[in-house]
Protein backbone atom coordinates (compact mmCIF):
# COMPACT_ATOMS: atom_id res chain seq x y z
CA UNK A 1 0.00 0.00 0.00
CA UNK A 2 1.43 3.50 -0.84
CA UNK A 3 1.11 5.31 1.92
CA UNK A 4 0.77 9.00 0.58
CA UNK A 5 -2.95 7.88 -0.75
CA UNK A 6 -3.46 7.71 3.24
CA UNK A 7 -1.50 11.05 4.29
CA UNK A 8 -2.83 13.55 1.73
CA UNK A 9 -6.75 13.22 2.47
CA UNK A 10 -5.90 13.54 6.17
CA UNK A 11 -3.68 16.48 5.86
CA UNK A 12 -6.31 17.83 3.56
CA UNK A 13 -8.98 17.06 6.56
CA UNK A 14 -6.89 18.23 9.34
CA UNK A 15 -6.47 21.53 7.76
CA UNK A 16 -10.10 21.82 6.70
CA UNK A 17 -10.84 21.24 10.19
CA UNK A 18 -8.71 23.67 11.37
CA UNK A 19 -9.78 26.54 8.83
CA UNK A 20 -13.95 25.76 10.45
CA UNK A 21 -12.60 25.99 14.00
CA UNK A 22 -11.16 29.49 12.93
CA UNK A 23 -12.35 33.23 12.25
CA UNK A 24 -10.90 36.27 11.33
CA UNK A 25 -10.43 37.79 13.94
CA UNK A 26 -8.41 35.11 15.55
CA UNK A 27 -5.57 36.52 13.35
CA UNK A 28 -6.59 40.21 15.40
CA UNK A 29 -4.92 38.28 18.50
CA UNK A 30 -1.26 39.45 16.64
CA UNK A 31 -1.93 42.97 17.32
CA UNK A 32 -3.23 42.47 20.31
CA UNK A 33 -0.51 40.36 22.04
CA UNK A 34 2.35 40.87 20.09
CA UNK A 35 4.78 39.54 22.72
CA UNK A 36 3.10 35.72 22.93
CA UNK A 37 2.58 35.55 19.24
CA UNK A 38 6.32 36.63 18.28
CA UNK A 39 7.82 34.81 20.83
CA UNK A 40 6.15 31.42 19.99
CA UNK A 41 6.54 32.18 16.38
CA UNK A 42 10.28 32.31 16.69
CA UNK A 43 10.49 29.19 18.66
CA UNK A 44 8.67 27.31 16.25
CA UNK A 45 10.47 29.20 13.15
CA UNK A 46 13.98 29.49 14.16
CA UNK A 47 14.83 27.64 17.71
CA UNK A 48 13.02 24.34 16.23
CA UNK A 49 14.86 23.81 13.16
CA UNK A 50 18.06 24.95 14.74
CA UNK A 51 17.75 23.01 17.77
CA UNK A 52 16.77 19.44 15.07
CA UNK A 53 20.26 20.61 13.45
CA UNK A 54 22.31 20.35 16.25
CA UNK A 55 20.73 17.08 17.08
CA UNK A 56 21.23 15.66 13.98
CA UNK A 57 24.73 16.74 14.12
CA UNK A 58 25.69 15.36 17.62
CA UNK A 59 23.76 11.97 16.31
CA UNK A 60 25.39 12.20 13.33
CA UNK A 61 22.12 10.90 11.77
CA UNK A 62 22.64 9.78 7.96
CA UNK A 63 21.00 12.25 5.46
CA UNK A 64 17.72 10.76 5.02
CA UNK A 65 17.01 10.75 8.96
CA UNK A 66 18.91 13.88 9.48
CA UNK A 67 16.48 15.63 6.68
CA UNK A 68 13.80 13.72 8.14
CA UNK A 69 14.70 15.68 11.65
CA UNK A 70 14.64 18.93 10.12
CA UNK A 71 11.33 18.51 8.30
CA UNK A 72 9.52 17.60 11.10
CA UNK A 73 11.44 21.04 13.30
CA UNK A 74 10.17 23.50 10.65
CA UNK A 75 6.70 22.26 10.06
CA UNK A 76 3.51 23.79 11.77
CA UNK A 77 2.11 23.69 15.16
CA UNK A 78 0.05 20.50 15.30
CA UNK A 79 -3.99 20.30 14.74
CA UNK A 80 -4.46 19.53 18.40
CA UNK A 81 -2.28 21.75 20.30
CA UNK A 82 -5.16 23.48 21.16
CA UNK A 83 -7.04 20.68 23.08
CA UNK A 84 -3.83 20.48 24.82
CA UNK A 85 -3.78 24.03 25.93
CA UNK A 86 -7.37 23.72 27.00
CA UNK A 87 -6.27 20.52 29.28
CA UNK A 88 -3.37 22.12 30.51
CA UNK A 89 -5.00 25.17 31.75
CA UNK A 90 -3.76 27.40 28.85
CA UNK A 91 -4.79 30.44 26.59
CA UNK A 92 -7.32 28.22 24.25
CA UNK A 93 -7.70 31.67 22.28
CA UNK A 94 -3.69 32.01 21.84
CA UNK A 95 -3.18 28.50 20.77
CA UNK A 96 -5.67 28.75 18.05
CA UNK A 97 -3.93 31.94 17.20
CA UNK A 98 -0.63 30.31 17.17
CA UNK A 99 -1.70 27.26 14.85
CA UNK A 100 -3.11 29.55 12.26
CA UNK A 101 -0.68 31.60 12.01
CA UNK A 102 2.47 28.85 11.96
CA UNK A 103 0.08 26.62 9.00
CA UNK A 104 0.18 30.00 7.26
CA UNK A 105 3.94 31.15 7.61
CA UNK A 106 5.52 27.78 7.17
CA UNK A 107 3.54 27.61 3.65
CA UNK A 108 7.08 29.76 3.03
CA UNK A 109 9.48 28.71 5.41
CA UNK A 110 9.32 25.19 4.91
CA UNK A 111 10.66 25.31 1.49
CA UNK A 112 13.26 27.65 2.12
CA UNK A 113 14.44 25.87 5.14
CA UNK A 114 14.29 22.20 3.70
CA UNK A 115 15.71 23.71 0.23
CA UNK A 116 18.71 24.40 2.02
CA UNK A 117 19.11 21.57 4.55
CA UNK A 118 18.75 19.62 1.27
CA UNK A 119 21.40 21.67 -0.41
CA UNK A 120 23.59 21.09 2.49
CA UNK A 121 23.25 17.44 3.41
CA UNK A 122 20.98 15.62 0.74
CA UNK A 123 22.53 16.38 -2.43
CA UNK A 124 25.59 14.88 -1.80
CA UNK A 125 23.70 11.21 -1.21
CA UNK A 126 21.14 12.04 -4.55
CA UNK A 127 18.69 13.34 -2.53
CA UNK A 128 17.25 16.49 -4.17
CA UNK A 129 14.24 18.90 -3.38
CA UNK A 130 11.66 20.35 -6.07
CA UNK A 131 10.95 23.47 -4.07
CA UNK A 132 7.97 24.37 -6.80
CA UNK A 133 6.12 20.95 -6.12
CA UNK A 134 6.53 22.02 -2.41
CA UNK A 135 5.03 24.92 -2.88
CA UNK A 136 2.13 23.77 -4.82
CA UNK A 137 1.41 20.91 -2.47
CA UNK A 138 1.50 23.02 0.42
CA UNK A 139 -0.51 25.72 -1.45
CA UNK A 140 -3.34 22.86 -2.65
CA UNK A 141 -3.64 20.49 0.38
CA UNK A 142 -2.74 23.27 3.45
CA UNK A 143 -3.76 26.83 2.73
CA UNK A 144 -6.63 26.01 -0.02
CA UNK A 145 -8.46 23.79 3.12
CA UNK A 146 -7.93 26.17 5.72
CA UNK A 147 -9.21 28.78 3.22
CA UNK A 148 -12.25 26.68 2.11
CA UNK A 149 -12.92 25.98 6.44
CA UNK A 150 -12.87 29.65 7.33
CA UNK A 151 -15.24 30.68 4.38
CA UNK A 152 -17.87 27.54 5.99
CA UNK A 153 -17.39 28.81 9.70
CA UNK A 154 -18.15 32.80 8.35
CA UNK A 155 -21.22 31.68 6.30
CA UNK A 156 -22.42 28.77 7.82
CA UNK A 157 -21.10 28.39 11.78
CA UNK A 158 -24.01 26.00 12.97
CA UNK A 159 -22.88 23.77 9.84
CA UNK A 160 -18.95 24.30 10.73
CA UNK A 161 -19.81 23.59 14.45
CA UNK A 162 -21.50 20.30 13.30
CA UNK A 163 -18.65 18.93 11.00
CA UNK A 164 -15.87 19.88 13.33
CA UNK A 165 -17.22 18.12 15.82
CA UNK A 166 -17.40 14.92 13.98
CA UNK A 167 -13.92 15.66 12.36
CA UNK A 168 -12.29 16.43 15.58
CA UNK A 169 -13.28 12.86 16.65
CA UNK A 170 -11.79 11.14 13.46
CA UNK A 171 -8.56 13.04 13.19
CA UNK A 172 -6.44 11.31 15.84
CA UNK A 173 -7.87 7.77 14.91
CA UNK A 174 -6.99 8.50 11.08
CA UNK A 175 -3.49 9.27 12.12
CA UNK A 176 -3.16 6.38 14.29
CA UNK A 177 -4.09 4.14 11.38
CA UNK A 178 -1.17 5.96 9.38
CA UNK A 179 1.44 5.76 11.88
CA UNK A 180 0.54 1.60 11.92
CA UNK A 181 0.68 1.48 8.32
CA UNK A 182 4.47 2.88 8.16
CA UNK A 183 4.99 0.27 10.96
CA UNK A 184 4.03 -2.73 8.99
CA UNK A 185 5.95 -1.03 5.75
CA UNK A 186 9.15 -0.14 7.44
CA UNK A 187 8.84 -2.22 10.62
CA UNK A 188 12.62 -3.38 10.14
CA UNK A 189 14.33 0.06 9.52
CA UNK A 190 12.08 1.19 12.21
CA UNK A 191 13.74 -1.24 14.50
CA UNK A 192 17.21 -0.98 13.41
CA UNK A 193 16.80 2.68 14.64
CA UNK A 194 14.42 3.17 16.82
CA UNK A 195 16.79 3.56 20.09
CA UNK A 196 18.59 6.41 18.06
CA UNK A 197 16.24 8.29 16.10
CA UNK A 198 13.69 7.79 18.93
CA UNK A 199 16.66 9.22 21.86
CA UNK A 200 17.12 12.00 19.30
CA UNK A 201 12.91 12.79 18.22
CA UNK A 202 12.50 12.92 22.18
CA UNK A 203 15.39 15.48 23.08
CA UNK A 204 14.21 17.65 20.29
CA UNK A 205 10.36 18.10 21.78
CA UNK A 206 12.03 17.92 25.76
CA UNK A 207 14.59 20.69 24.10
CA UNK A 208 12.11 23.15 22.26
CA UNK A 209 9.57 22.61 25.07
CA UNK A 210 11.44 23.58 27.40
CA UNK A 211 13.82 26.19 25.45
CA UNK A 212 9.81 27.97 25.11
CA UNK A 213 9.05 27.38 28.66
CA UNK A 214 12.04 29.06 29.48
CA UNK A 215 11.72 32.28 26.87
CA UNK A 216 8.45 32.93 27.86
CA UNK A 217 9.40 32.90 31.83
CA UNK A 218 12.42 35.50 30.64
CA UNK A 219 10.01 37.80 28.68
CA UNK A 220 7.63 37.65 31.60
CA UNK A 221 4.33 36.17 30.15
CA UNK A 222 1.75 34.78 32.27
CA UNK A 223 0.73 31.15 33.23
CA UNK A 224 -1.67 30.36 31.06
CA UNK A 225 0.64 32.02 27.93
CA UNK A 226 3.72 29.96 29.25
CA UNK A 227 1.50 26.88 28.97
CA UNK A 228 0.56 27.38 25.51
CA UNK A 229 3.68 28.41 23.95
CA UNK A 230 5.49 25.20 25.61
CA UNK A 231 2.77 22.99 23.85
CA UNK A 232 2.93 24.40 20.78
CA UNK A 233 6.37 24.92 20.27
CA UNK A 234 6.92 21.14 21.41
CA UNK A 235 3.47 20.29 19.35
CA UNK A 236 4.63 19.98 15.01
CA UNK A 237 1.74 18.85 12.61
CA UNK A 238 3.48 15.37 11.82
CA UNK A 239 0.95 14.72 8.88
CA UNK A 240 2.53 17.62 6.94
CA UNK A 241 5.99 15.81 7.31
CA UNK A 242 4.92 12.22 6.11
CA UNK A 243 3.09 14.20 3.38
CA UNK A 244 5.99 16.05 2.31
CA UNK A 245 8.60 13.35 2.79
CA UNK A 246 6.70 10.82 0.91
CA UNK A 247 4.77 12.51 -1.71
CA UNK A 248 5.79 11.33 -5.34
CA UNK A 249 5.75 14.55 -6.58
CA UNK A 250 8.72 16.21 -3.47
CA UNK A 251 11.29 13.90 -1.53
CA UNK A 252 9.30 10.26 -2.58
CA UNK A 253 11.32 8.98 0.27
CA UNK A 254 8.99 6.83 3.29
CA UNK A 255 12.77 6.78 5.11
CA UNK A 256 12.89 10.51 5.88
CA UNK A 257 9.13 9.67 7.70
CA UNK A 258 9.99 7.72 9.54
CA UNK A 259 11.39 10.63 12.28
CA UNK A 260 8.08 12.13 11.83
CA UNK A 261 6.14 8.80 12.88
CA UNK A 262 8.56 8.59 16.10
CA UNK A 263 7.78 12.13 16.54
CA UNK A 264 4.57 11.75 16.70
CA UNK A 265 4.12 9.03 19.09
CA UNK A 266 6.30 10.33 21.92
CA UNK A 267 5.14 14.30 21.20
CA UNK A 268 1.93 12.43 22.44
CA UNK A 269 3.47 11.09 25.69
CA UNK A 270 5.68 14.23 26.99
CA UNK A 271 3.27 16.32 26.08
CA UNK A 272 0.57 14.06 28.19
CA UNK A 273 3.36 13.98 30.89
CA UNK A 274 3.11 17.33 30.89
CA UNK A 275 -0.69 18.13 31.29
CA UNK A 276 -0.95 15.58 33.91
CA UNK A 277 1.88 17.65 36.04
CA UNK A 278 0.36 20.86 36.06
CA UNK A 279 -2.71 20.28 36.37
CA UNK A 280 -1.71 18.41 39.77
CA UNK A 281 -0.44 21.62 39.87
CA UNK A 282 -3.34 22.99 39.81
CA UNK A 283 -5.08 20.69 42.06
Amino acid sequence: MNTIWIVLPILTVLMFDLGLCLKLQDFARVVKAPKAVLLALFGQIVLLPLIAWGLGSLFHLEPVFFLGIILIACCPGGSSSNIFSKLAGGDVALSVTLTACSSLITLFTVPLIMAWSTQSVGEAVGITLPVGNLLKQNLLLMLLPVLIGIGVNRWWPKAAAAIDKILSKTAFPALMLLITVFFIQHYRTIFDNILHLGECVTLLILLSAGAASLLSHLFRLGVQARRTITIEVGMQNAAQAIAVASSPFIFANEQMAIPAILYSLMMNVVLLTYVVLVRSQNS
